[in-house]
């Protein structure tokens, strides 16, 4: 058994190919718009921003298209209309939006609305909060003209309905890249950062969360610091996996810091998942945990705890890039 040394020396040695190529990380000041995006459903949601940086759109409603393809186009369970539910049998979404400038919004817990990260927007721009829950959520994106349906879809609940059978909980490594029918371990995030032709940044953060969740779990994806933070001084970061861990750690605000501080996008996810370990080493051998960040010059890296993380690139060299970010542990885990 890893013993926590020598899984700390793993994350130490594990510092080649560290995100983008040296070729790409050279050119990044001159990368002009770009957008990145966690996972490979990011492909789709990098396309959809891309057409609105090229029209002249902003860095915010960049990700905030993006995003809304993810909650209505994709069809996953980790994200969207086609989430798995909690326990009860409730889908219930997250989404966090948020400026280079400081503004942002989110909301948690939201219930049968269609595109909770466009009500999160709305939350940053419309009221003095930064973030509305439950039924309080609800009610402001219905008064905001948001229709209400039910989206629980027949496959969801078919899948919900077959874990109580069990009902075990046990979230897997890198569950979110399974593409089984049912398969009852699927959760994860999808996060979008966007930097336009003007230099600036933004990012979003969409989920319907860990499948089978206790009713009122929220992750990290609507908490600002958590799962998203974003700074034009400096740069923007995203993180997927466990959101436990990303909220005990303030974790894309750490990734920002530490750019902050000098980092290279790449070394700030590395010395974040770093961090991770410290805190739980023995956690952290059984629970993924990645993070996604760009400088702002348009530099993108990423890290994560386990292999198996793979995120998309797109500006005007490439529209569907996809990477794999180097991680502590080197063998994917199912």
């Amino acid at each position: 058994m890893t013993d926590r040394r020598s899984f700390l020396q793993a994350g130490a040695l594990a510092v080649g190919a560290l995100g983008l190529p040296r070729s790409a990380r050279a050119a990044a000041a001159d990368a002009g718009p770009r957008v990145v995006s966690t996972w490979d459903f990011g492909v789709g949601a990098n396309q959809v921003a891309w057409k609105t940086l090229t029209a002249g759109g902003s860095a915010l409603d960049a990700v905030e298209q993006g995003a809304r393809w993810a909650e209505s186009e994709l069809c996953n369970p980790t994200v969207g209309r086609c989430g798995n539910p909690d326990r009860d049998g409730n889908l219930s979404l997250d989404a966090s939006i948020m400026d280079g400038d400081g503004r942002c919004g989110s909301v948690a817990a939201l219930i049968d609305i269609l595109h909770p990260v466009s009500v999160a927007r709305r939350v940053m721009e419309q009221t003095p909060h930064v973030m509305l829950v439950g039924q309080g959520a609800q009610a402001f994106a219905v008064e905001q003209g948001f229709p209400r349906g039910k989206l629980l879809t027949p496959a969801a609940e078919k899948a919900w309905r077959a874990w109580l059978q069990t009902a075990e909980y046990a979230p897997q490594i890198n569950a979110e890249r399974r593409t089984l029918p049912g398969d009852s371990s699927n959760h994860d995030t999808l996060g979008i950062l966007a930097r336009d032709a003007q230099g600036r940044l933004a990012g979003a953060c969409t989920t319907s969360g860990m499948a089978w969740k206790m009713q009122g779990r929220v992750g990290d994806s609507p908490i600002i610091g958590a799962g998203l933070y974003v700074d034009n001084e400096v740069g923007a970061a995203t993180a997927s996996g466990v959101g436990e861990e990303m909220i005990r750690n303030v974790a894309s605000f750490l990734v920002v810091e530490l750019m902050r501080q000098g980092r290279s996008p790449a070394e700030a996810c590395r010395e974040a998942i770093a961090r991770v370990v410290r805190k739980r080493p023995e956690a952290s051998r059984t629970l993924q945990v990645c993070f996604l960040a760009m400088n702002r010059d348009g530099e993108v890296g990423a890290y994560a705890l386990h292999r198996g993380f793979v995120y998309a690139v797109c500006d005007a060299q490439r529209q569907d890039g996809l990477h794999d970010a180097d991680s502590v542990y080197r063998t994917e885990q199912a």
